[in-house]
C-alpha cells in the first residue's frame, strides 16, 4: 500500500488529473454557492489586476491604502448608480417594452402577423411567451437573493485584497506541508485558471465596451429612443463571446421596426454585420492571442453546452473554462502575458 501510494505521488500527470476531479466534485458538491464564488473570483480578479497595475507606476504605494480607495469608489458608483441611473434605466425599459407592446398590438403590424403566422404556429408563439414569462418571474423573484450575494462577494473580495500579501505568504505554507503535493498541484490549477480565464474575461469586457460604445453610437444618428436601456442590452449580450451581437440584433430590431419600418430593421442588420465583422477580424485578434481564438462553430457548441448546465452564468464563462481545459490537456495555452511582460497572473505578495 506504501509503494501504491508513493508510486501514486510520484506520476504527477495522474495525480493532477485526481485533483483536478476532486475539485469539479468539490465545486458540484457547492453549485448552490456558485454565484458567490463566481462573483467573488470576478470583483478580486478585477481589483487583484487595478492593484497590480497602480503598483507598477506608484511602486511605494500602500497596498491597503489603494485597496480601500478602490472599494469606496466602487461602493459610491454601486450607490450613485442604484440611487440617480437605476430609477432612470427602469423607466426608459419600461417606456420601450411599452412602446413596442403598443406598435405590435395595432393594426398597423396585421401585415407582420400573418406573415409570421405562415411559419410559426399560435401554440408555439404562446409556449415561448409562457416561457418568457416563467423567466421573467424567476429573474425578478431572485434579484434580492443575487443583491445579498453580490455584497457578500464583494465583502470576501475586499478582505481578501486588503491582506493580499499575508494571504499569499500564509497560503505558501500549505505548499511544504505534509501533504504539500496537493497544494503544489492546486496551486498549478490556481496559477492556469487565473492566466486562461482572466485573459479570456478580460478581452471579452474590453470587445463588448468596444461593441457597445460603435453601437450607442448608430443608434443615435439612427435618432432611436431609450439609448440608454439599449446600450445595456447590448453590453450584456456583447458579454457573450461572438454570439452575443447577434442574439443583440432581436430587440434592437424589434424596437427598430417600431420606430422606422423594415428600414430600419435594414439598418440595424447592416450595422450587426459591420461590428460582427470588426470584432472578428479587429477586436479579438487585438484584445486576444491567436492562442485564445476559437472557431465560431466550437463557440456555439459550448455556449449551448455550458448554458444548459450552468444558465446565464454558462454563457459567460463556457468560453473560459472551456479554453482553460484546453490548456490544462495541452492543445492550446495561452502565453500572452508572458511574452508581453504584463501583470503577473497570481496576486503578487513581494511587494
Amino acid at each position: 500500500m506504501t509503494d501504491a501510494w508513493r508510486r501514486f505521488i510520484k506520476n504527477v500527470e495522474l495525480r493532477r488529473f485526481v485533483v483536478l476531479f476532486l475539485v469539479i466534485f468539490l465545486l458540484w458538491l457547492m453549485r448552490s454557492m456558485m454565484n458567490m464564488i463566481l462573483f467573488t473570483f470576478i470583483l478580486t480578479f478585477i481589483v487583484v489586476t487595478w492593484v497590480n497595475f497602480v503598483r507598477r507606476w506608484l511602486p511605494k504605494f500602500s497596498i491597503k491604502l489603494l485597496v480601500v480607495l478602490t472599494y469606496l469608489v466602487l461602493v459610491l458608483l454601486l450607490y450613485f448608480g442604484i440611487t440617480k441611473y437605476l430609477p432612470v434605466l427602469v423607466h426608459q425599459v419600461i417606456k420601450m417594452v411599452n412602446s413596442v407592446i403598443k406598435f405590435y398590438s395595432s393594426r398597423d403590424a396585421t401585415t407582420l402577423y400573418h406573415y409570421v403566422s405562415r411559419y410559426v404556429s399560435w401554440s408555439t408563439i404562446m409556449a415561448q411567451v409562457k416561457h418568457g414569462l416563467t423567466f421573467a418571474v424567476s429573474t425578478l423573484t431572485s434579484i434580492g437573493a443575487i443583491t445579498v450575494t453580490f455584497f457578500l462577494s464583494l465583502i470576501l473580495s475586499f478582505f481578501f485584497a486588503l491582506d493580499l500579501k499575508e494571504t499569499a505568504a500564509f497560503s505558501k505554507l500549505f505548499l511544504n506541508s505534509t501533504f504539500g503535493w496537493f497544494f503544489q498541484d492546486l496551486a498549478y490549477f490556481g496559477k492556469k485558471f487565473v492566466n486562461t480565464f482572466g485573459v479570456v474575461l478580460e478581452a471579452q469586457f474590453f470587445i463588448a465596451i468596444c461593441n457597445t460604445a460603435i453601437t450607442t453610437i448608430c443608434l443615435l444618428f439612427m435618432k432611436m429612443p431609450q439609448i440608454l436601456a439599449l446600450a445595456l442590452i447590448v453590453f450584456v449580450f456583447s458579454l457573450v463571446p461572438m454570439a452575443g451581437v447577434i442574439i443583440s440584433t432581436i430587440p434592437l430590431s424589434l424596437v427598430a421596426y417600431s420606430v422606422g419600418g423594415i428600414r430600419d430593421v435594414i439598418y440595424i442588420i447592416i450595422m450587426v454585420i459591420v461590428i460582427h465583422t470588426l470584432e472578428a477580424y479587429v477586436l479579438n485578434p487585438k484584445f486576444m492571442s491567436s492562442q485564445t481564438d476559437l472557431p465560431i462553430f466550437y463557440t456555439f457548441i459550448i455556449l449551448l453546452v455550458s448554458e444548459h448546465f450552468w444558465g446565464t452564468w454558462g454563457l459567460i464563462v463556457g468560453v473560459p473554462i472551456f479554453t482553460f481545459l484546453l490548456d490544462i490537456l495541452g492543445v492550446k495555452s495561452i502565453r500572452q502575458k508572458e511574452k508581453k511582460g504584463a501583470r503577473p497572473s497570481t496576486p503578487t505578495a513581494e511587494n
